[in-house]
């Protein structure tokens, strides 16, 4: 999809959400040099989606191609957003919801009790989608990007093992049911 093509309508937008797989990482290296400063290589992806038993990388297409992705790695009882990112002209209709909520699902699901990430503090938009997964602010990582300086927000999920958090899970993803009942969360 170009810069120019028409913006879809949430309430028409069909979203896929599915394991990365090597086909993958052409569509996902031109969104990671589109949106990172200083992105992630070939080797480096290839070496996370290889690790399957400690991590999980998935993408998101729209009519079959490949317009976000997003990545988390477990330890013990603790999982870490690694990455996530869209395509620059499809953020804001809830292609990063679906990635994070697919993505804290798991953490779940493998018994996960608290989820961390980083952020940068100048990122308003990213930090409103983890408070809405309720995230909070836990630490600030001076000079966290090397390529400018600037610095990160830890943010984490607690208690994600209880039923509040369930419950919080249970009604975003409700929320996008509404806004696109053909959502697929698959692999």
């Amino acid at each position: 999809m170009t810069a120019l093509a028409r913006r879809p309508d949430r309430r028409e937008f069909d979203i896929e959400v599915a394991k990365m797989r090597r086909r993958d990482l052409r569509r996902v290296l031109a969104i990671e040099g589109d949106v990172y400063p200083r992105p992630w290589t070939r080797p480096l992806f290839l070496s996370e989606i290889a690790q399957r038993h400690s991590r999980t990388y998935l993408v998101a297409r729209h009519e079959g191609e490949v317009v976000g992705y997003a990545g988390m790695m477990f330890t013990r009882k603790e999982a870490h957003v690694t990455n996530i990112a869209v395509t620059p002209e499809l953020h804001g209709v809830g292609i990063g919801t679906r990635l994070l909520l697919t993505l804290v699902t798991e953490a779940v699901a493998r018994s996960c009790d608290r989820i961390s990430l980083e952020v940068r503090v100048s990122n308003s938009v990213a930090q409103s989608l983890y408070e809405k997964f309720g995230f909070f602010v836990d630490g600030v990582r001076k000079g966290y990007y090397v390529e400018t300086n600037e610095d990160a927000f830890l943010m984490v999920a607690e208690d994600a093992l209880s039923t509040d958090y369930r419950l919080r899970l249970e009604s975003i993803r409700d929320d996008l049911n509404k806004t696109s009942p053909r959502d697929t969360f698959g692999d």
